[in-house]
């Protein structure tokens, strides 16, 4: 792995990152018009990468045929404009080396890889190997929220051998936090990019140990919101990092949390309503009612996010 790929990569993950929000038409069929959409807003808005996670992106709700076909338009519609970052769903090794192979192919940068690990049932020796075998075909994106459930011993191990053995390994994104997180970063940070999920306040927990960037869901439709908290934390001035997450993203947060269909439904409401692309989302989710919709309009008005 060369060292300009690793400082390209870093470059590309620090700061606010926006991940792709699978979109919808209203009769559950993928809406690649919105993807597209999606993709020249989050770069307008300052990424320096297109990035799908199997979360926010859905493939709880996709085919892997349509899982293909979503990493395809996605690295086709960057068009080399920023750093793509492909991504698998929990398939068993011969099944995720063949999607490598295809990302490969399609010219995506990294791949954000998960693997099959139902009820704990992958040995630490084993994901090593699952994903060695994958970073021969192309560099990887590790995401260590695959230890969830399993000791803080288990996680940095594991961790520690794969930043040993696995050379082809290049980020990660920290999905832990806690104590587990702190110290993962603290140990990788060198050698890998590190960005946060969950948001402003998460990258706040971590970004002393050594995390580059963040996932902001803010970066959806309201970037101003993750500029501003990002800039203060390019000027270390923590006091006015704190007054965004408790002005903005704490109330945002609570607010969207009461709707049926959680947070995420409500994302896909505001998306709809600056025009990327319906609300819709794949049954049995839930999609916001107009009436709800209503409620997040005025409630973003409000805040001052439209």
């Amino acid at each position: 792995m060369s060292a300009q790929l690793r400082d390209k990569v870093r470059a590309a993950l620090t700061g606010p990152i926006a991940s792709i929000r699978t979109p919808f038409n209203r009769d559950g069929s993928i809406d690649f018009d919105g993807v597209r959409r999606m993709i020249d807003f989050h770069l307008k808005a300052g990424c320096k990468v297109s990035l799908l996670t199997a979360g926010d992106s859905h493939f709880h709700c996709l085919t892997d045929d349509e899982i293909a076909q979503l990493n395809r338009v996605m690295v086709e519609h960057t068009a080399g404009r920023a750093l793509t970052v492909a991504c698998d769903w929990e398939f068993a090794t011969p099944q995720a080396l063949k999607f490598a192979r295809y990302c490969t192919d399609l010219g995506a940068d990294i791949l954000m890889a998960r693997p099959a690990d139902w009820a704990g049932s992958a040995t630490s020796e084993l994901l090593i190997e699952h994903y060695a075998t994958l970073a021969e075909r192309i560099p990887l994106m590790f995401v260590n929220n695959i230890f969830g459930g399993r000791s803080a011993k288990f996680a940095l191990e594991t961790t520690k051998a794969l930043l040993a053995r696995v050379p082809n390994m290049i980020a990660m994104k920290e999905d832990m936090t806690g104590n587990v997180g702190r110290k993962s970063c603290l140990l990788v940070h060198d050698r890998w990019a590190v960005f946060s999920g969950g948001g402003l306040r998460n990258h706040l927990d971590m970004h002393l140990y050594g995390c580059d960037g963040l996932m902001d869901r803010h970066m959806n439709f309201a970037p101003q919101v993750s500029h501003r908290y990002w800039k203060a934390i390019q000027r270390n001035d923590l006091a006015a990092a704190r007054t965004v997450i408790r002005d903005i993203e704490v109330p945002l947060e609570d607010f969207m949390g009461a709707f049926p269909g959680g947070r995420d439904a409500a994302v896909h409401g505001l998306i709809e309503l600056i025009g990327i692309a319906g609300r819709w989302r794949r049954k049995p989710y839930h999609s916001l009612t107009d009436t709800e919709m209503k409620k997040l309009k005025a409630f973003a008005k409000r805040m001052d996010l439209l």
